[in-house]
């Protein structure tokens, strides 16, 4: 059977001041009246009923994550303690799915992605779920077709075509790339086999458990106790106590750039991971001017900016250029385009200044 997991943690600090510590993105409606997680459960729950549906998010988000999906069964969503990366991530939620389906098949994504349409993403799944069937020892990730040479997502050199999946072609994965400078991007895209990598994957549960076994053999040890508490009276303190100490890694440096079978789907969907707000923009509609407003917004004289007002409050701009200013929650932020890549930097300072209460 397939399973689908959707890791929901995050900081909140992106898409600042509107995400907080409490309310990251995935939390929010940014793209749409349905918040990020919701749309990504409705994406998959065509394909996988309800009760096969497992969230792994933060303790601090995990009652707000039960709220927004009340149908699904509260066991069903796994607080982690504290935050260590997707591969501790993927390992207890493999462990989880093999314990109740040893033969179990599973789709890891983000809960924070904006995929259209819907139907293309779903035949991928379907697409992937057979290429596991014909080959259960095989890794299979989604990538995405570079538009730019964009510097902020990693990358994957697709090597031979392996085969076609109901139109969908499947590659054998040369490498994994880090996230590159502009140089080393322009040329992944000038040489047509990179793609972007997505950070959703497909594989039999068993599968990966062997992989973290055999690539990282003190997470998979450390991970053993605690899958076999899940479900028992000593989950919570089990979690607690032990989760804490694993090794703190993604899984594509844990396991996706050292196993031997890995493919890679090209997608035939449109993405966005909406990383900040330069990319939420990409979603919304623009004035004339180019600029990018949401909620009660009035600009003259300004472009290219991105202006948002969630709260009620009005938000005027007079002659400015290339900014980004939101305001949210008595918070107003106020920054140039180009700086969006020091916003982390800024919100985790507020408690050092002495603004704990805006995190």
């Amino acid at each position: 059977m397939l399973h689908a997991i959707i890791m929901a943690g995050g900081s909140g600090t992106r898409f600042w001041p509107r995400s907080r510590r409490d309310r990251p993105k995935q939390l929010l409606s940014l793209a749409g009246e349905a918040t990020m997680l919701q749309q990504t459960v409705a994406r998959i729950e065509p394909l996988v009923p309800r009760d096969r549906i497992v969230i792994i998010t933060g303790a601090d988000q995990a009652e707000a994550t039960r709220a927004q999906l009340p149908d699904l069964p509260a066991g069903n969503v796994i607080a982690e303690p504290a935050p260590r990366d997707t591969a501790p991530c993927v390992g207890l939620a493999a462990g989880i799915v093999a314990s109740e389906d040893p033969d179990g098949t599973m789709i890891v994504m983000p809960a924070d992605h904006v995929i259209e349409p819907a139907e293309a993403f779903r035949a991928t799944v379907l697409a992937a779920v057979a290429v596991i069937e014909g080959d259960p020892t095989a890794l299979v990730t989604f990538g995405i077709a570079p538009t730019r040479p964009e510097t902020g997502y990693g990358y994957i050199e697709r090597g031979a075509l392996l085969e076609t999946r109901d139109g969908i072609p499947v590659n054998r994965v040369v490498q994994f790339r880090e996230k590159p400078d502009r140089a080393t991007a322009e040329r992944f895209l000038a040489a047509g086999n990179f793609a972007w990598n997505s950070g959703i994957f497909v594989w039999r549960a068993r599968t990966i458990l062997q992989a973290l076994r055999t690539h990282r053999p003190r997470l998979a040890e450390g991970l053993e106790p605690i899958i076999r508490a899940i479900g028992t009276p000593e989950e919570a303190e089990t979690l607690a106590r032990l989760f804490p100490r694993l090794e703190r890694v993604p899984i594509d440096k844990a396991v996706m750039e050292h196993a031997p079978n890995v493919r890679v789907l090209q997608v035939p969907y449109v993405w966005n991971d909406v990383g900040d707000w330069r990319a939420l923009a990409l979603l919304l509609e623009r004035d004339a001017a180019g600029n990018a407003i949401q909620g009660a917004v009035i600009a003259r004289d300004t472009t290219g900016s991105i202006l948002i007002s969630d709260d009620g409050g009005l938000v005027a701009a007079l002659g400015v250029d290339d900014l980004v200013v939101v305001h949210s929650g008595k918070v107003t932020l106020v920054a140039r385009k180009d700086q969006l890549d020091k916003l982390k930097a800024l919100v985790e300072g507020l408690g050092v200044a002495g603004y704990e209460s805006y995190l």
